[in-house]
């Protein structure tokens, strides 16, 4: 169902995008440098239900843009690909590290966690509107959008569930593992790369 290329070039953006320290990774850490490797753990399975709550909006969302737009779609993925061009220069312009705030994560159960993490990521505009420009570069229109999106959805959870937990298990054995200098290099290298993926996805629109 899913170009064998397309597929290839989402799983690569997935990997880039995952090492990138966040909004829900700042929680994470705290969480896990707070409680241990259980903490951060909680957190992150709360995280990644609610990306899985918004890869099913997304979902049914397209389904309907598609059926009305039908060839306007394609400025839709121009939109899209342009939105990740502007997340990479603001990556690259970021002169801020990760912060920890220890007190967020004392004493909650982990069920509290769970919460926490559902609540944080739910509670962020940004990462609806990044799931909605980022999944539609990958589908090929001419089948059923949906499960397309589910599956790059659920490729998408899997990493970040996975870079998550590296954070979380370094952040509770050392916190020097995610020094500022580090988060800085981080931003700029996956930075650089949104933007020339967003180039690139921009002009496959034109071909």
């Amino acid at each position: 169902m899913l170009d064998s290329t397309m597929l290839l070039a989402f799983i690569t953006a997935c990997f880039f995008l995952a090492i990138v320290p966040g909004p829900t990774v700042t929680i994470i850490v705290a969480n896990a440098l707070s409680r241990g490797i259980k903490g951060g753990l909680g957190t992150i399975l709360g995280a990644q239900i609610a990306v899985l709550l918004m890869v099913a909006i997304v979902a049914l969302g397209l389904e309907a843009v598609i059926s009305v737009m039908g060839n306007a779609f394609f400025w839709l993925k121009l939109l899209g690909a342009a939105y990740l061009i502007y997340l990479g220069w603001k990556m690259i312009r970021n002169r801020s590290g990760l912060k920890f705030d220890q007190s967020l994560a004392d004493g909650r159960t982990m069920r509290e966690y769970v919460l926490q993490g559902f609540l944080v990521t739910m509670a962020n505009p940004k990462a609806l509107l990044f799931l909605g420009a980022f999944l539609p570069q990958f589908i090929d229109t001419q089948q059923a959008v949906a499960p397309q999106i589910m599956i790059l959805g659920l490729i998408t959870v899997t990493f970040f569930a996975t870079i998550d937990s590296c954070y979380a298990l370094a952040a509770s054995k050392a916190r020097n593992l995610l020094s500022q200098q580090r988060v800085a290099i981080l931003n700029k290298l996956s930075g650089g790369f949104l933007i020339f993926g967003g180039a690139w996805l921009a002009l496959q629109q034109k071909s």
